[in-house]
């Protein structure tokens, strides 16, 4: 018995030593346009993450519908047609920033390899990118941006306006965590 308590007691002290940042804001954007084509692109302003400084691990949380397109067409059709955000609300991303150390962040970006694991319309895909950190008044700031395929997530493009969407989706991130205490 007093093993167990003992190892609760280690386990509860290591999780307050964990330093942990986090965001709600976080700023995500995808573009598939094509040229000669309305622009095909979204911005999602409300997406969680949070980062373990202790180990670099990183997840991130955002709901599909908080997606916003300059045509509420497009907004429509995004939703319904291809990510069928009622039946799969929500993308999630968990990872790991390799070699991260918050000591090393400065106000000069920094950058690490970051390694995960994409889950949208529950289909996984592991993801590889440089995430680049700074440190501005006190915030932890994170920008990070790769491609994926629509065929990745079983997104079927009809043919019709298959030559109006690109083939690869760009995905930027720029998030500014704020420590949790």
């Amino acid at each position: 018995m007093k093993k167990v308590v003992l190892v609760l007691i280690l386990m509860a002290s290591y999780s307050s030593i964990a330093q942990k940042y986090y965001t709600k804001t976080g700023n995500t954007q995808f573009k598939a346009s094509v040229e000669a084509f309305e622009p095909v692109e979204a911005t999602n302003k409300s997406t969680t993450a949070i980062i373990n400084v202790t180990s670099g691990e990183i997840a991130s949380l955002l709901f599909i519908k908080a997606f916003n397109f300059r045509v509420a067409l497009m907004q429509e059709h995004f939703n319904e047609n291809y990510m069928e955000s009622s039946t799969y609300p929500k993308a999630t991303f968990k990872g790991l920033i390799s070699g991260f150390n918050i000591s090393d962040i400065s106000s000069s970006k920094k950058q690490y390899l970051l390694n995960g694991t994409l889950t949208v319309r529950g289909v996984k895909k592991e993801i590889e990118t440089l995430a680049s950190f700074s440190n501005k008044n006190g915030k932890l700031l994170m920008e990070a941006s790769f491609s994926v395929q629509p065929e990745d997530f079983n997104i079927k493009i009809p043919r019709i306006v298959s030559d109006k969407i690109a083939g690869t989706i760009n995905i930027s991130l720029a998030y500014e965590f704020i420590e949790k205490k």
